[in-house]
């Protein structure tokens, strides 16, 4: 389970590890094992959509069990099946680096869903700040 606290962490060091890196404004959505939204936050600067971007990274990987560069590599593999999905999920997913797993060992406890600058800073701000509150997340 990941809690309101260490979902506030998570936000906190990912925006200090984005401003650290000179990214873009950053937007952080953290959700837990079923999908729900435990905490978002959105830096000044960052567009309104952002919090689609987010939350999408972050559901996809949670919904999937598998973080957003693995879906990014199933879409360029299997892009009906990804469609599909998206399908399936409304619309939700958004199938690239910045969404990432939360696991408890091999049990998947949320994900967190990173955008505002490349997908790949992305992850790495997002990875961050998962570290900052002594949670495990694959990217």
């Amino acid at each position: 389970m990941v809690t309101l606290e260490q979902a506030r962490t998570v936000i906190a060091a990912t925006l200090q590890t984005g401003a650290k890196m000179g990214l873009k404004p950053l937007s952080v959505a953290v959700l837990d094992a079923g999908g729900h939204l435990i905490a978002f936050e959105r830096q000044d600067g960052a567009s309104p959509g952002r919090y689609a971007i987010a939350q999408g990274k972050a559901y996809g990987a949670v919904m999937l069990g598998m973080p957003g560069s693995a879906q990014m590599a199933r879409a360029d593999q299997q892009g009906y099946f990804m469609a599909a999905v998206n399908g399936v999920f409304g619309g939700q997913v958004v199938p690239v680096p910045g969404g990432i797993l939360i696991k408890d060992g091999e049990t998947v406890v949320g994900a967190v869903g990173v955008t505002g600058d490349t997908s790949e800073n992305d992850a790495e701000a997002g990875l961050a700040g998962l570290a900052a509150a002594g949670l495990v997340g694959v990217a």
